[in-house]
């Protein structure tokens, strides 16, 4: 396939359009995404894929010259990995495509599409899942230009605007929830299971409340106490988190585990043990680290990621000008994006609508070539100028409007191209002439080099 063929697009689920018991079920760790995107390019009707999973989202974008069967595909995989109907998962998810699907991406990068607006992580977990896409071989010439831009966007909005002064993040609202349900923190048991950058700045948000935390790691172990050493804190392994939930206060938990750490058997054997003591426990995983059934044990008060929502609606403000100028930053990086797509597929697109004039023309002289018996040379020669002379006119108008959008770029300009390939039916013109070719010479060159121009764009 070539690029000028190729169509992006984006299937993706989030906080604002699922519920936290369907995003773990599709969320991927850094392996998975890698393994998951591998099997998509294996069909042939995906050439380019990225996979994005964070606690708040889980995003693929392909690229395609296909991408209603591509679409199908994918959403075929997802609902697959989560268990459910495609029709009931199609339902949640959101499509957008080309220089929209761009633009998305441009948002969740400069954190406008955030829980909480401005956070600073979601840059690097995109930056993240893009070097995981390249490690897999996945990526190509439009998802590396389309993550490489996204990028470059982020750091633009926050060096431009002040979208992310607050240093507002997931883990900063979770200590301000645990605050709101038990008082003053400085004198409570804090655990923290996980040791990864949430885990951080969980602890950097507990540290500036005078909190001294403990940690709970398996796998981060060296890292935990690397954390546990610049908090004042320090690391216990998995296996004693039975007797530390027993002393606890507050445990926030943030691992990358795909399975629960906090099972509700347990933790009601450790409730038994505490004297009625109530515990709070924060969730902020996905997939969850506690299970849900949990919160229903007498003592406990369980919130998950979701939860979290309440607090920011109610603690967070980013101010309208900062959220406009980032949005102006965006839309100034996608006109960028859309000249570039457009100059991918102007020239092709020309090129095959003046060839696909050509064979019409070529196709009527030859079906009309015994009619005009009694004509002289010189006749046969002006009745060719002409029909091409009228090709050539009717042609004019919408090859400078072609020209044009390649010049100026817009964000609409590929949904463009791709309405005028469908109008003159460019990617079926070989399978359209080909009848024609078989009876004149001259058909069959004109078809050859339409055929020659759609196995370019195809990559055939």
């Amino acid at each position: 396939m070539s690029q000028s063929s190729a169509e992006l697009l984006t299937l993706g689920i989030s906080y604002k359009t699922a519920p936290v018991a369907l995003r773990e079920r599709l969320a991927l760790t850094e392996l998975e995404a890698g393994r998951f995107v591998q099997s998509l390019v294996e069909d042939a009707v995906v050439d380019e894929a990225v996979a994005i999973s964070t606690c708040n989202r889980t995003e693929i974008y392909l690229v395609s010259a296909d991408p209603v069967r591509a679409e199908t595909a994918l959403l075929g995989a997802l609902s697959r990995r989560a268990d459910i109907r495609p029709t009931e998962l199609a339902g949640l998810i959101y499509s957008p495509r080309n220089c929209d699907a761009a633009r998305h991406l441009y948002r969740v990068t400069s954190g406008l599409e955030s829980m909480i607006v401005g956070e600073a992580e979601v840059q690097g977990q995109v930056k993240r899942s893009y070097e995981a896409a390249l490690a897999a071989g996945t990526t190509g010439p439009l998802t590396n230009k389309l993550f490489t831009a996204a990028l470059q966007t982020g750091k633009r909005v926050r060096s431009e605007t002040g979208i992310g002064s607050s240093r507002t993040s997931v883990s900063t609202v979770a200590v301000d929830l645990a605050a709101d349900v038990v008082g003053d923190l400085a004198d409570r048991d804090v655990l923290i299971i996980g040791a990864g950058e949430t885990a951080e700045l969980t602890a950097q948000a507990l540290a500036a409340r005078g909190v001294t935390t403990i940690f709970v790691a398996n796998r981060h172990a060296q890292r935990a106490l690397s954390l546990a050493e610049r908090f004042g804190g320090s690391v216990v392994s998995l296996d004693e988190l039975p007797a530390r939930l027993e002393r606890a206060d507050i445990v926030v938990s943030s691992t990358s585990s795909p399975h629960p750490i906090v099972g509700v058997e347990e933790l009601e054997l450790v409730m038994n043990e505490r004297g009625g003591r109530p515990l709070v426990l924060i969730d902020i995983a996905v997939p969850r680290d506690i299970e849900s059934d949990c919160g229903e044990l007498p003592g406990v008060t369980l919130y998950d990621i979701d939860d979290l929502q309440a607090v920011v609606a109610r603690n967070m403000s980013v101010r309208e000008g900062e959220r406009e100028q980032a949005t102006a930053i965006v839309e100034d990086e996608i006109v960028r994006f859309a000249r570039w797509m457009g100059q991918l597929d102007v020239r092709p697109t020309i090129t095959a609508l003046r060839g696909h004039g050509t064979s019409i023309v070529d196709e009527v002289l030859a079906e009309n070539a015994g009619r005009w018996e009694s004509a002289s040379p010189r006749d046969l020669a002006r009745i060719d100028a002409l029909a091409r002379a009228v090709m050539q006119r009717l042609l004019h108008e919408p090859t400078i409007r072609l020209k044009g959008m390649q010049a100026h770029g817009t964000s609409t300009g590929h949904g463009r191209l791709q309405l005028v390939r469908e109008l003159f039916a460019l990617d079926e013109s070989t399978s359209r002439t080909d009848g024609a070719a078989a009876s004149d010479g001259r058909i069959a060159g004109a078809t050859d080099n339409v055929r020659a121009l759609d196995e370019r764009r195809r990559g055939a």
